[in-house]
C-alpha cells in the first residue's frame, strides 16, 4: 500500500475533525482483495499521527447472517454472496454513525475460528473523526447499497490480481478447517463469482488502491 492512502485517510479525518463531523471512508473489492488489511492499516497510521481513536473500524463482515438465518434461507452453501448479508442494518449502523456522536457505538465483525458474527467487537467513540468501513459489495448497484454509498465521503476500490486473491481465498478455506479440494471448490463455486460481480462495479468508486501483493508460493 502506498502512503497516498494513508496521507489521504489522514485529510480526510483532519477535514472532518475541522469541521466538527465524522466521515466515513468506504473500501469496496473482491474477496480477498485486502481490503480489511488495507482498513486496519489505515485506522492504525490515522491514530498514529494523530490520537488514539480518531479513526475507528467498520467490516461489513459483521453483518454476515448467522449459520442459523443461512440454514433457514437455504443459503448456507453460498455464503459470502450479497444476500447473505444483513444490508439494511449495515447502511443503518453508517447511518447512526454519523448522526450519533454523543455516545460510544458498538459494532460487530465476524470471526472465522467461530465462522459467525460476533457483536460489539469494535467500538467507534464520540471523539472518532474518521470511520473506515470495508465489504466486497459496497460499490454494488442493487438495494440497499446505493444508500451506503451516499453516505460515505469517498469510496475506494481495492484492487489485486485475481491470482493472488484466489491464493488467499484457498489459504483462508484451509484455515477454516476444509480440506483441499474442498477449499478450492468453494472458491471455483462461491468467492470467484462473488469476485466478479464485485468487480462489474469498480467505476463506482472514487479511485482504485492497489493493495500490497502477498507471495504466490
Amino acid at each position: 500500500m502506498s502512503d497516498t492512502a494513508v496521507t489521504d485517510a489522514l485529510a480526510i479525518a483532519l477535514a472532518a475533525s475541522r469541521d466538527g463531523r465524522r466521515a466515513v471512508l468506504g473500501l469496496a473489492g473482491a474477496p480477498a482483495a485486502g481490503k480489511s488489511t488495507l482498513a486496519r492499516r489505515l485506522v492504525a497510521e490515522v491514530d498514529r499521527r494523530t490520537a488514539p481513536g480518531t479513526a475507528g473500524y467498520l467490516p461489513l463482515d459483521g453483518f454476515h447472517l448467522s449459520d442459523a438465518q443461512l440454514d433457514r434461507l437455504g443459503r448456507r452453501d453460498r455464503k459470502g454472496a450479497p444476500d447473505t448479508f444483513d444490508a439494511h442494518g449495515y447502511v443503518a449502523l453508517v447511518r447512526r454513525l454519523l448522526e450519533e456522536a454523543d455516545h460510544p457505538v458498538y459494532v460487530p465483525d465476524y470471526d472465522r475460528g467461530l465462522h459467525e458474527p460476533v457483536a460489539a467487537r469494535h467500538v467507534v467513540e464520540p471523539h472518532t473523526r474518521l470511520v473506515v468501513t470495508e465489504g466486497n459489495y459496497l460499490a454494488n448497484d442493487d438495494d440497499p447499497w446505493p444508500r451506503a454509498r451516499a453516505l460515505f465521503t469517498e469510496l475506494w476500490y481495492v484492487d489485486a490480481p485475481d491470482d493472488v486473491r484466489e491464493l488467499r481465498l484457498h489459504r483462508r478455506q484451509r484455515a477454516g478447517g476444509l480440506t483441499d479440494a474442498a477449499a478450492r471448490e468453494w472458491v471455483e463455486r462461491s468467492d470467484r463469482p462473488n469476485g466478479e460481480l464485485v468487480k462489474r462495479f469498480r467505476d463506482r468508486c472514487t479511485r482504485v488502491v492497489r493493495a500490497d501483493v502477498l507471495d504466490r508460493r
